[in-house]
């Protein structure tokens, strides 16, 4: 009996396939930029933030106008995030517009960082879950899911700038491939570059002990693709609700501005390495939404009201090109999980049933 065992669950692996999609990605990669409010995607720069007396700016009111505000919406946005308006608009889609009528929320009804990220890599809510200091998560992530297929062993990794990743993703119990916080990166096999890198690590004054900075996650992430190839990647930016916490909206734009030519970065790296050509696809979201107005911007959660709004963008060789939405059916957080799974073909709600459904629109199907 005991040889039947590794045949039988080969099966059940199968049996979670899609075999119906004929699918071109092959790689899939969930970008998200933590706290970063639908407003400033869709709007750009908000013009009651960029008066200092609200929005906490050490730059001068002129000097940040000059920087972030144009004319018209689509002017202030397309200069704020040139990727996401540039590329992933017009080649892919975008949820979350609530002035078209375009609906993105997330479920778990507290609307900050550990229960959304749960949400959308579980598939589903946990209402054990009320704090960022929950500890290691006793649900099994989409990428854990995913880690446990033959073809993608070792290929699933969460590369993220918060520490607490290790817990959400539970790295002791996963065996993912995990950077996260202020970690020590493995080696990348240029000598040279990885002391570099390692003095910087030890040397840059933390914004916390829980946060490494964004654009040195950047150099160690590029390493990894170039090195790991991953099929399957979670990256997570951390500075957009850092700076927003601490009242610094000119660093909220500044970071939301460089996040996005981070993605672009890591996009047009793997659009130029063979194995990612024309077969990778981008999610790009956050983790939940903020308030609004001089004060509530500031914060998230139950007490500032739109937290739980949210965006969503989606640009891959199987994601039809009908760019930004409006109205429709509304999309949710908690269905980014069966979403990720169905891009490298696999079913994750058949073994999940509690998790959300696909996003249908963003997949083209026979």
């Amino acid at each position: 009996m005991p040889k039947l065992v590794p045949a039988l669950l080969g099966l059940l692996w199968c049996a979670t396939s899609l075999p119906a999609l004929a699918l071109k990605t092959q790689t899939v990669v969930l970008i998200v930029s933590d706290g970063l409010r639908w407003q400033e995607i869709f709007q750009g720069a908000d013009p009651l933030l960029l008066e200092a007396k609200n929005g906490g700016s050490w730059v001068e009111d002129a000097e940040l106008k000059r920087r972030y505000w144009r004319a018209t919406t689509q002017e202030r946005r397309q200069l704020l995030f040139p990727f996401i308006w540039g590329t992933v608009a017009r080649q892919g889609q975008i949820f979350g517009n609530r002035a078209l009528g375009s609906d993105a929320h997330v479920t778990n009804g507290l609307a900050f960082s550990y229960p959304g990220y749960n949400e959308m890599s579980v598939g589903f809510p946990n209402p054990h879950i009320r704090s960022n200091e929950f500890g290691p998560n006793p649900n099994i992530s989409v990428f854990e899911w995913l880690n446990r297929f033959p073809q993608l062993t070792g290929k699933v990794a969460i590369y993220g700038t918060w520490s607490i990743y290790a817990d959400i993703f539970n790295e002791q119990r996963s065996q993912l491939v995990m950077q996260a916080g202020w970690k020590a990166p493995p080696k990348s096999g240029d000598a040279g570059r990885d002391a570099l890198l390692a003095r910087l690590l030890d040397t840059a004054t933390r914004f916390d002990e829980e946060d490494v900075d964004n654009s040195l996650l950047q150099v160690e992430l590029l390493d990894y693709v170039r090195t790991g190839q991953p099929r399957v990647l979670f990256v997570g930016y951390g500075e957009t609700d850092n700076w927003a916490h601490q009242g610094r909206y000119d660093l909220v734009l500044e970071s939301a501005h460089r996040t996005d030519g981070f993605a672009r970065e890591l996009w047009e790296t793997m659009q130029s390495m063979p194995q990612y050509h024309g077969t990778t696809t981008f999610i790009i979201t956050t983790d939940h939404g903020r308030g609004s107005g001089p004060q509530e911007w500031k914060e998230h959660g139950v007490e500032q009201k739109g937290s739980e709004n949210i965006w969503l963008a989606v640009i891959g060789p199987d994601t039809p090109a009908l760019g930004e939405r409006s109205g429709g059916s509304p999309v949710t957080q908690a269905q980014i999980a069966a979403t990720v799974a169905a891009f490298v073909g696999k079913d994750y709600r058949k073994d999940v049933p509690r998790a959300a459904p696909v996003i249908a629109d963003v997949l083209k199907t026979p």
